[in-house]
């Protein structure tokens, strides 16, 4: 199991912005597909974007597009995921992930998974949004 670490957590206003860092220390991200999965108080695990490892190709969740950015910094082997005009929907406990690509349906359409595949989990980014 690769083991990614994630921060920038953090209590949010309603309609703030936040950006998430996604890293390894022990392994380069450079070639692997990086998906951000979010976890809401009592709900199932949710994944939300995806970069790709082969061309940085980037995929959202509907219910993000136009307010999340997914992007990768080779130099810092970082991974981010920025979140603007955040409301109370999408308070929950971040997640990032490696895997060889991301899943898309063979229309190339997004495929967003639950990731029980990725068990075990870190402990996460916090993002509490207050309303």
């Amino acid at each position: 199991q690769l083991q990614l670490v994630e921060s920038g957590g953090g209590l949010v206003q309603h309609w703030g912005s936040l950006r998430l860092s996604c890293t390894a220390s022990e392994f380069s991200l450079e070639k692997y597909a990086i998906a951000w999965f979010r976890q809401a108080p009592g709900k199932e695990r949710e994944e939300v974007s995806c970069i790709s490892g082969a061309d940085d190709s980037t995929y959202y969740r509907t219910s993000m597009k136009g307010r999340n950015t997914i992007s990768r910094d080779k130099a810092k082997n970082t991974v981010y995921l920025e979140m603007d005009s955040l409301n109370a929907e999408d308070t929950g406990v971040y997640y990032c992930a490696a895997d060889q690509s991301c899943h898309l349906y063979a229309g190339g359409t997004y495929r967003p998974r639950t990731g029980e595949e990725y068990a075990p989990w870190g402990q996460g980014a916090q993002v509490p949004v207050s309303s």
